[in-house]
């Protein structure tokens, strides 16, 4: 199968309308139900059932979309790989590091500091983004190398190495009762009354449901528990960019969470090696 058959066929696939489809692609819509058509007849298999009113997915249809989205991804990312190795061959290249916004910065502030005193250090560009979004950075290929932290985060399919553990804190409203204690449990937090848990979006924006409140950066989760809306169990390290209105207790029975540096194993950069090396040596 050719690329350009997956990108037709993702697009009806999701557009569940071929004129629609047919316009989002910016062709015609007869070549592209002929090759939707041809798509299937090599397959063997019947992608989609068309009717005068409706155009839905067959089984088999559902699992090439799920393939076909999978294989798309890593061709993008392919591209944008060897992209950045080409400029990176005539020294005008960079590297992208991801990491979580407000987690392990004074692990992040050492490493940036101890790789621009290497010989060949090259740029960092460094990524500051939400829950999650640092994994999803590195496998579409727009970072080079990310902080990642297990359990939170899934490093299937990199290559790692662990740099720091750390237990958990939950993040109180200052003046809380519980911040008088000098630790809590899971059970505890999870029976605050009028402090939920934030609800963080998906990858495709949409929220999980539940009572906390929606939020989108940590500022506003800051300013949300503050006023008394919200709590978060957080990393340890977290406590470093608190302020005065907020406080951390620990939490003896959270799980542990595990800083790691992680690239993609196919890697032949000789600056993510150099950067993931000095991480090691942190």
């Amino acid at each position: 199968m050719e690329t350009r058959e997956l990108r037709y066929f993702v697009a009806v696939a999701e557009e569940l309308h071929f004129g629609r489809a047919a316009q989002r692609l910016g062709i015609a819509q007869p070549p592209l139900s002929r090759a939707i058509s041809q798509l299937e007849r090599r397959l063997g298999a019947a992608l989609l059932e068309r009717t005068s009113r409706a155009v839905t997915l067959t089984e088999a249809g559902s699992v090439l979309l799920r393939e076909a989205r999978a294989a798309l991804d890593a061709v993008e990312a392919a591209e944008r790989r060897t992209r950045r190795a080409a400029l990176a061959a005539t020294g005008h290249a960079g590297m992208v590091l991801a990491a979580k916004a407000g987690a392990s910065s004074e692990l992040l502030a050492k490493l940036l500091d101890a790789y621009a005193a290497e010989p060949d250090a090259v740029t960092v560009d460094v990524f500051l983004c939400g829950p999650a979004e640092q994994e999803r950075l590195l496998r579409d290929g727009r970072a080079d190398v990310a902080l990642l932290h297990r359990p939170f985060d899934s490093t299937a399919g990199f290559d790692t190495e662990e740099l720091h553990t750390e237990g958990q804190v939950v993040v109180l409203p200052a003046g809380h009762p519980l911040t008088g204690r000098t630790h809590v449990r899971m059970a505890e937090v999870a029976e605050l009354p009028g402090l939920p848990m934030p609800r963080w979006p998906r990858p495709d924006g949409t929220y999980p449901d539940g009572p906390g409140p929606r939020v989108r950066d940590h500022t506003q989760l800051h300013q949300l528990i503050a006023l008394g809306r919200a709590c978060v169990i957080a990393p340890e390290s977290s406590r470093a960019h608190l302020r005065g209105n907020v406080a951390a207790v620990p939490v003896l029975d959270a799980p542990a969470v595990t800083t790691v540096i992680a690239w993609p194993p196919h890697s032949r950069s000789r600056a993510v090696a150099d950067l993931v090396r000095t991480a090691t040596r942190l």
